[in-house]
């Protein structure tokens, strides 16, 4: 199958996983394009999307959710998949689920929702995130589990070969 994994990332860090995601896929045997959200045209070639996005301020990435308002129709009529990273420490921070996860699963038909623990390195945060970073008093450092996020590439590359060719 022919598959879009696009994801929204502000300093690499979901991105990453959106390439261990593409990188799984592949090794399933998937032709899979990597585009970031901003820069999808159309999904209409694709048999299938995989979406990820960070989440800032309690919502996912503004490129994420353009994709979505753009493309709605489209990614109803294909096996969607999203994922979201951000929450960091222990226990992670943010604990809740931003507000608008649920309208873009609802909105795509999205078969699986997955959240991964984030990074956060201040050193790399302007000033405007430095100061929401304090006001949260979340930890810093890496604590993204990316064998989590290949064994959910797994699942969802397992679920692709159970989808008729021609949808």
């Amino acid at each position: 199958m022919r598959v879009l994994v696009t994801v929204a990332s502000r300093h690499g860090a979901t991105r990453e996983m959106g390439q261990e995601v593409a990188a799984t896929l592949r090794a399933a045997g998937h032709e899979v394009d990597e585009v970031e959200p901003d820069e999808v045209e159309h999904v209409d070639p694709y048999d299938a999307v995989v979406m990820g996005s960070a989440a800032y301020v309690g919502r996912l990435a503004l490129g994420l959710r353009d994709l979505v308002d753009r493309q709605a129709g489209q990614l109803r009529q294909r096996p969607t998949w999203l994922f979201w990273s951000g929450p960091v420490g222990d226990p992670p921070v943010p604990a809740t689920v931003p507000d608008d996860v649920t309208e873009i699963a609802r909105t795509t038909g999205a078969r699986d929702v997955a959240v991964f623990p984030g990074r956060l390195d201040r050193a790399g945060l302007n000033i405007s995130e430095r100061a929401l970073v304090a006001l949260t008093r979340a930890d810093t450092g890496d604590f993204r589990d990316l064998e989590e996020v290949r064994t959910w590439a797994q699942g969802v590359a397992a679920a692709l070969r159970t989808i008729p060719q021609d949808v």
